[in-house]
């Protein structure tokens, strides 16, 4: 059974830096896309970045220049990398890993809280 489980999240100053990390389990297979999603109080979850297989990497236009997103394939890892935090990038972030054939696996999610 494949699990995806955060670690990294807390209370951080705006304008510091944090680190959230993901590690998968279970799975036999190796994921294509892995990536960050996140979701404030009252809003929709929306993507924050991904990273293929590859290496190629996406962001969202709130996060870029701010925000670095890495992976680890021989661990199935990936990580995103938060500096000059805001305080709207306070939100649950939850990873996300794609199989091969499109099965979306989801996390539980890790709290970012910025204090203004």
């Amino acid at each position: 059974q494949v699990q995806l489980v955060e670690s990294g999240g807390g209370l951080v100053q705006a304008g510091r830096s944090l680190r959230v990390s993901c590690a998968a389990s279970g799975s036999a297979f190796g994921f294509s896309t892995m990536g960050w999603y996140r979701q404030a109080p009252g809003q929709q979850r929306e993507l924050v970045a991904d990273i293929t297989r590859g290496g190629i990497t996406n962001y969202a236009d709130s996060v870029k220049g701010r925000f670095t997103i890495s992976r680890d394939n021989a661990k199935n890892t990936v990580y995103l990398q938060m500096n000059s935090l805001k305080f709207e990038d306070t939100a649950v972030y939850y990873c996300n890993a794609k199989a091969p054939w499109g099965t979306d696996y989801w996390g539980k999610g890790t709290l970012v809280t910025v204090s203004s």
